[in-house]
């Protein structure tokens, strides 16, 4: 079998054409060639595996470090008839392996894994016995160390290549510097370079930096001036209900959302954003990851981000249907020191490194020398409490042990409860007799939930209940009881974030850290972080900045941002521009002065334009007034 990638596309979602580049994407790996894709943020990536999967006899696994996307995607796909299935932190062995056994029987079309399961024993042993067609990496830039949301067990991925040596590997992501993508192909081992690289160019989004002490009133501004959906990203979960509640007392329709909220909360807020219930949704990076909504009007920061890559990525949800749109930071002086504070706390001292992993050993009840591939639930606020450590501090110093892969941490999964149905029908019909609520319980799971008895399936204990008229808690009851005795496989709902033991446990002063290494990816936050300051400090077109980040050189200046339709109004060049703000700010090194004094250091020639340069900077927000009239520099 080996059909063509449009037929396929038209055929499962209805598309009429690709998009650009996907088409050229599929055909590369359809011909055996290792492949990197650079799709920006909405550039449509997962199509570029999927179709290719579907065109050809065999199975594609899929690395994804994003479990709740992964949950997302098989979701999807099964909705349009694809078979697919995933396995990640939190699930059962017994779930995990009878998965494996069908994806080797050809039961899936995609499999999902996150990168911690590629390297158990099970994984290896029945990969080697799958027809897989495609080795497909989702947020391939995890695997580089000069990338900005590095993650080691994605270094392992290359070690599946000798046990599929004619497949080819299909690597994506949205944000990658050159060095990046040249770590990427090394690292995955690609037979040769072969990248695909879509522009980063937003027309249609206008990039703002507007210089203010007041954000939450200018938020306020922002939001009455721009009709249409918005998303606002704070730095904590705190300020997403704080600034919520100040827009819903400001009349606005919003809600809040961090990763702290149950499953079920979560989904609740998402779904009422997408379908335009709520208007404005506040909250931290946990949101927006593989969300789809293309009328997306405008995505204001109140705090900047640690790197060009992740802002590019969130503000880059705005206007993907094409329409103009806005994405707009709120900044101030002191944000640049927030976040060199922030990045010295996300390197701690070892001795604290070590005490924080000594406490996991206590929090786990892991022997030492056990543990490798063991998966627990874990709170950090339950686990600072109970061994008296500060949370900011601790949640760095896991970040690092993870880095350095003795562990792996998940968000909250939202996994819902489970079931495989074992037994015949036969078996099945004699317990519902024996069993006093069982009857009414295992008539709705059949009814309700079709192919149970064939692969694991979610269900909703509390739509059981309705149905079957009994408490929730009943069918919890004849759901164990049915496991007991074997009829089937039952996994509850599983709502707490995982801590996954990547390699067995050791004791705390055999905890090694590779001083290099840490000192490496240091120096690397610390270059990502100056270079997302000097994207809010310099005056050159937004579009510009970024795409220069990106490794694109030659851009043009958009036309449509905060800088060049400032410069458009006092017709001012850019290097002048340039040239008297400098001299301007050195003038008010020492002290505020009246403009008049600002003038003198200027040749009288010049004065219409320096007039034009203050009165811009006035604008802006980097000049302010004092209460004398004085100029002084505010940032």
């Amino acid at each position: 079998m080996h059909q063509e990638p449009l037929s396929i596309l038209q055929q499962y979602w209805g598309y009429p054409a690709f998009r650009p580049l996907q088409e050229d994407i599929i055909r590369s790996a359809l011909t055996g060639r290792d492949t990197l894709a650079l799709l920006p943020t909405g550039g449509g990536k997962s199509i570029c595996y999927q179709v290719p999967a579907l065109c050809k006899e065999g199975i594609c696994l899929v690395v994804s470090p994003l479990i709740a996307l992964m949950k997302d995607q098989v979701h999807n796909l099964q909705k349009r008839g694809v078979p697919s299935a995933a396995i990640f932190s939190g699930m059962s062995s017994r779930e995990i392996d009878i998965i494996f056994e069908n994806a080797c029987n050809g039961a899936y079309k995609l499999l999902y894994l996150s990168p911690e399961r590629l390297k158990t024993d099970l994984a290896l042993a029945r990969i080697q016995r799958m027809n897989v067609n495609l080795l497909a990496v989702d947020e391939a830039h995890c695997i580089s160390q000069w990338g900005y949301d590095f993650r080691p067990p994605y270094l392992q991925i290359a070690d599946l290549r000798p046990l599929l040596p004619n497949v080819p590997v299909l690597a994506l992501t949205a944000t990658a510097t050159s060095e990046v993508l040249e770590e990427i192909q090394e690292k995955l081992a690609f037979r040769e370079k072969n990248v695909f690289r879509q522009s980063f160019v937003r027309s249609n989004l206008s990039y703002s930096v507007l210089y203010e002490s007041k954000k939450r009133e200018k938020l306020l501004d922002i939001l009455r001036n721009v009709p249409g959906t918005g998303i606002v990203y704070v730095r904590s979960r705190g300020e997403t209900k704080e600034i919520a509640k100040m827009l819903t007392d400001n009349g606005f329709s919003a809600d809040f959302y961090h990763a702290g909220l149950t499953s079920e909360e979560r989904n609740a807020r998402q779904e009422a954003w997408i379908a335009g219930k709520t208007r404005i949704i506040v909250c931290t990076n946990a949101f927006g990851m593989g969300i789809d909504k293309p009328d997306v009007r405008v995505v204001v920061h109140l705090s900047l981000p640690d790197s060009l890559e992740a802002y590019f990525q969130e503000a880059g949800r705005g206007g993907r249907d094409g329409l103009k749109s806005y994405a707009v930071l709120l900044y101030e002086s002191i944000d640049a020191d927030s976040l060199r504070h922030h990045l010295q706390a996300a390197f701690p001292p070892m001795e604290e490194v070590r005490r924080v992993y000594q406490a996991l050993g206590s929090y786990t009840q892991l022997a030492i020398g056990a543990g490798a591939g063991e998966s627990f639930d874990f709170d950090l606020q339950i686990f600072c409490a109970a061994y008296q450590l500060d949370q900011a501090p601790t949640h760095a110093a896991l970040r690092l042990i993870e880095q350095e892969g003795w562990i792996a941490l998940s968000d909250a999964t939202g996994t819902p409860a489970r079931v495989l149905v074992t037994a015949s029908r036969e078996a099945i019909y004699d317990y519902q007799l024996r069993s006093k609520h069982g009857d009414s319980v295992i008539k709705v799971l059949l009814r309700a939930y079709p192919g149970i008895n064939t692969q694991f399936t979610d269900i909703s204990e509390t739509f059981m209940a309705k149905y079957a008229k009994v408490p929730p808690d009943t069918v919890r009851q004849v759901l164990q009881k049915a496991e007991q005795e074997n009829y089937l496989i039952y996994e509850p709902r599983k709502d707490k974030p995982q801590l996954i033991f990547t390699r067995e446990r050791v004791a705390a002063e055999n905890l090694t850290i590779d001083l290099a290494k840490f000192n490496f990816r240091k120096q690397r936050a610390a270059e990502r972080v100056e270079q997302a300051i000097r994207y809010a400090e310099t005056r050159r077109c937004r579009s510009q900045q970024l795409l220069a980040y990106f490794a694109e050189k030659d851009s043009k200046p958009c036309g449509i941002c905060d800088v060049c339709t400032g410069r458009n109004k006092s017709e001012v060049s850019e290097n002048i521009f340039e040239a008297y703000e400098r001299k301007i700010r050195h003038v008010l090194t020492h002290e505020p002065l009246p403009f008049e004094e600002i003038l003198q250091a200027f040749a009288m020639k010049r004065h219409a334009t320096v007039a034009q340069v203050v009165d811009y900077l006035l604008d802006e927000g980097r000049l302010v007034r004092d209460e004398k009239g004085r100029l002084r520099w505010a940032i």
